[in-house]
């Protein structure tokens, strides 16, 4: 019996999955796993929902958007190759389970424990029994071959890595769409259905673009640069991650009985090591707000302070000071906490410099252009795109609000020499 399930998505409208299909039964049955609907618990991007309301969307609408795109983009490439249909499993599942490993507040737990999501997405998808065994039921060697795509080495199949990772690629397609559409502004308005009809294969093999994508991929690279710009490097996402990682770094250096950690948790920041399946399940945004909610009303100071800063959305300020050399950058810190000192706040904590590098476009990890004659790159036919390969850096000088005025005035008197 044919049972079809629907998944009703703001991006993509109707998902339907069909259970007659081996493929789509397949990621039906992954996707009632615990472990993917751990994802539910997961916010897509971070802590930004404290600057953008509605930015509320987990990393479970975003992964089952991915897939969506993937048979979008598969059913288009068997059009014009048809032995491309042998990859349709691993594309599938890659594409279901690309971002598995995320810990708490997606990103933000790379920097604050030190956690490898990608490496945590391999390890679930060769290890963990229930996902291992469903992989295997459809092919033997699924998690294997689904494994090398979230790997860097050379793999099996190249046309599958540019579809899973690279700079135009399923997941950069769905999040683009789904955090500009959830985050209210407009930059990511991404031309998906030209991008994928404009889709092909050249001679050597490799999935490419026709000449009449081009201009959908200008606008996809320059609002991938906005959002970068706008939303994930934003000001207020830098000082998030910076009181998280001061909380760790205290409940590191003082950690005794006395204060409340759950076991798993307790791994996961003192030895991450020897975080074992049952112990990565457990930690989610949900586990982790709570210990930061208990933490604010029961610890020693200034754990409690930071943890109330993050809970109630009282933050550290923050002035962008990366027009400035690194002397006077240096100069704006001892200034900031001096001030810090002077107000009783603990300047090694509440005070110091956040610096962040945003990667331009990589050709050579890109589609090229295939015109039915020849193939080149898109920054050699696009004056725009090569624009983009240049690299950017910003810099932050963050402080207590009580000082704000002073550190505004100080970088104002320092510009004004320039």
């Amino acid at each position: 019996m044919s049972i079809k399930r629907i998944f009703h998505d703001p991006i993509h409208k109707e998902i339907v999955f069909d259970s007659e299909k081996p493929e789509e039964l397949m990621i039906m049955e992954l996707i009632d796993t615990i472990v993917f609907q751990r994802l539910r618990r997961i916010k897509q991007l971070g802590a930004a929902s404290l600057l953008f309301h509605g930015a509320e969307s987990s990393r479970f609408t975003h992964s089952i958007g991915v897939f969506c795109i993937a048979r979008k983009i598969y059913q288009r490439l068997i059009e014009s190759k048809s032995s491309f249909c042998e990859n349709k499993f691993v594309l599938y599942g890659a594409a279901l389970l690309h971002d598995l490993g995320h810990g708490p507040l997606s990103h933000t737990s790379e920097t604050i424990f030190d956690h490898n999501h990608e490496q945590w997405s391999q390890n679930l998808v060769k290890n963990y029994s229930p996902i291992n065994s469903i992989l295997k039921k459809y092919d033997n060697e699924l998690p294997i071959q689904i494994g090398e795509l979230f790997e860097s080495k050379q793999l099996f199949s190249r046309p599958l890595k540019t579809l899973i990772s690279s700079e135009i690629d399923c997941d950069r397609l769905d999040y683009l769409l789904r955090d500009s559409y959830n985050s209210g502004t407009k930059y990511g308005l991404v031309d998906l259905e030209r991008i994928i009809s404009a889709l092909t294969f050249s001679p050597d093999g490799n999935i490419a673009i026709k000449p009449k994508g081009v201009i959908a991929i200008e606008h996809f690279l320059v609002l991938r640069n906005f959002m970068y710009r706008t939303i994930y490097n934003h000001k207020i996402n830098e000082i998030s991650t910076w009181i998280l990682e001061k909380i760790i770094s205290k409940i590191k250096d003082n950690f005794d009985n006395k204060l409340w950690l759950d076991k798993s948790l307790q791994k996961w920041i003192f030895s991450p090591e020897k975080v074992d399946f049952d112990d990565f399940i457990r930690n989610d945004d949900v586990t982790f707000y709570y210990h930061l909610i208990r933490w604010k009303d029961e610890s020693f100071e200034p754990l409690s302070t930071l943890c109330k800063m993050f809970i109630d959305r009282d933050l550290l300020k923050a002035s962008d000071i990366s027009f400035l050399n690194k002397i006077d950058r240096l100069e704006i810190l001892a200034f900031a906490r001096k001030l810090c000192e002077a107000n009783n706040y603990d300047a090694e904590i509440f005070c110091g410099i956040k610096e962040r590098s945003f990667k331009g476009f990589e050709s050579s990890n890109a589609l090229k252009i295939w015109d039915g004659n020849y193939q080149s790159s898109l920054e050699n036919k696009s004056s725009l795109i090569k624009t983009l390969m240049k690299s950017e850096e910003s810099s932050f000088i963050i402080y207590p609000d009580i000082i704000k005025n002073k550190i505004k005035n100080q970088i104002s008197l320092i510009r004004n020499n320039y």
